[in-house]
């Protein structure tokens, strides 16, 4: 119990420096966003009355107790560029990158784990080399390359979708998750790829313990020592690595939204940055930030309830 308050508690002070620094680095970037909003109707009385109305005068230690006040209470302010309630503004956005990010999650499980225990089972092999080049050829390369990869190969020549044509999930499920697929790919693929790598050594290593040995001295074969011995305990760091993954699923799709032109949190995040929305875009940071370091915080948790020895280190 006193491992889980130790950690609960570091996550909630982190969680507070996070809202704290992003939005105190939103307060210092250059620039007045009421110039922005008023255009050539900019005059210094309508700046300071929209400036009052805003909520932007005052203490800044203040307004982010304000700030963060409305964002426990689910309100954290209006759009400056929508003047709508930043939540309107997201929620079709996020349910775009959830949808991403999870589909993206579920491949990167679907991929690696048959292949690292596939490169485990036969190592040595020239399966397990060829295996092993390729591997680390996606390893190397970053989700968006991959993106405009697939965005040229499979949009372009050979037209499976149409780049630029993504369907509403509200409008037509199946179109939807379709399209998503080849961004999916594009963030799975190099993660899958340091996952199966990860498996593929946990399991080497525990294929070297005693109780490794002991089992095959009962006579049983290397593939029945792999999956009733060696398995269990070569993903205890891969459950938390897989974890700790969803949060880099997230990150990933805020960058390869841009390469297909997907209506998500990526998209409006940095248009919230050029058109100066703080209020957009310091909410868009702070999700971001809280998924993952809940993530991690989740991976700690379930660690220690499968090896207990955790909690003694």
């Amino acid at each position: 119990m006193s491992y889980v308050l130790k950690k609960t508690g570091v996550l909630l002070i982190s969680l507070v420096l996070i809202s704290l620094l992003t939005f105190l680095a939103f307060q210092v970037i250059p620039g007045d966003p009421t110039t922005k909003i008023l255009g050539t109707d900019y005059t210094p009385e309508r700046a300071e009355a929209l400036r009052e109305q805003l909520g932007l005068k005052g203490n800044i230690f203040v307004r982010y107790f304000q700030w963060l006040r409305g964002l426990l209470h689910g309100e954290p302010g209006i759009s400056y560029s929508y003047f709508m309630p930043v939540k309107d503004v997201m929620a079709g956005k996020m349910q775009v990158t959830a949808i991403l990010s999870i589909l993206s999650w579920l491949l990167v499980m679907l991929f690696s784990i048959p292949l690292g225990i596939i490169l485990a089972r036969f190592q040595g092999s020239h399966l397990e080399r060829t295996g092993i080049v390729v591997n680390q050829v996606f390893m190397a390369v970053p989700p968006f390359f991959l993106g405009i990869l697939f965005t040229y190969l499979f949009g372009l020549l050979l037209r499976w979708f149409t780049p630029g044509s993504y369907v509403s999930y509200a409008d037509d499920p199946a179109k939807a998750l379709a399209y998503m697929l080849f961004p999916a790919l594009a963030i799975s693929i190099p993660k899958a790829a340091k996952t199966a790598k990860l498996l593929r050594s946990s399991i080497l290593s525990e294929m070297n313990k005693d109780y490794v040995r002991t089992a095959y001295s009962r006579g049983n074969s290397r593939w029945a020592v792999l999956r009733d011995h060696v398995l269990r305990n070569a993903m205890l760091p891969v459950i938390t690595y897989l974890a700790m993954s969803l949060a880099d699923t997230v990150a990933g799709s805020i960058i390869v939204e841009q390469v297909f032109a997907l209506p998500g949190l990526g998209r409006l995040l940095l248009s919230s940055i050029g058109n100066r929305d703080f209020p957009v875009a310091q909410c868009i940071v702070v999700i971001i930030a809280f998924i993952v370091v809940f993530m991690n915080y989740l991976a700690d948790i379930v660690t220690q309830y499968i090896d207990p020895r955790v909690r003694l280190s």
